[in-house]
């Protein structure tokens, strides 16, 4: 006794899904972890820029000018930045720098590496595509500004 066509298509329903479910489950995981670091990027650039901007405002000739530079850009800093969660260990004391060269430069830099990420986002090794998502060791913004 022969199978029937419908009998010779019954496996190939649920071989089909697989490959689609796999395409499709790979770009929506790239887009949800693609996201979260573009979205902190984004974040950094705009609060390294604020704490340039709002350094602006203090006198230079003050005696304590060199203090409160630090002090104005890590609020603007820590003000920016508040909505990130504590899981994704940021700690502005240790990955933003404020410097004030000699000359005058204000640099404000944020420096969040790669690692503190992809323990809240876990790396997956796709076949053919790699890593997802495929991020730099770290993520980085920097402002400055001659003062």
């Amino acid at each position: 006794m022969q199978a029937g066509p419908a009998g010779r298509q019954k496996g190939a329903a649920a071989i089909e899904f697989v490959a689609v479910f796999m395409v499709f489950f790979a770009v929506f995981y790239g887009l949800v972890s693609y996201a979260l670091p573009m979205l902190m990027l984004q974040s950094f650039n705009q609060a390294s820029s604020e704490a340039v901007r709002r350094c602006v405002a203090l006198d230079p000739t003050s005696a304590s000018y060199a203090s409160d530079v630090q002090n104005v850009a890590r609020q603007a800093i820590d003000q920016q930045l508040a909505w990130m969660p504590a899981a994704l260990g940021f700690r502005s004391a240790t990955d933003a720098q404020v410097s004030l060269a000699a000359n005058k430069l204000l640099t404000v830099t944020i420096d969040y590496p790669r690692e503190r990420l992809t323990a809240l986002v876990p790396v997956l090794r796709l076949p053919l595509i790699g890593e997802v998502p495929r991020l730099p060791a770290r993520l980085k913004a920097e402002a400055s500004l001659q003062l």
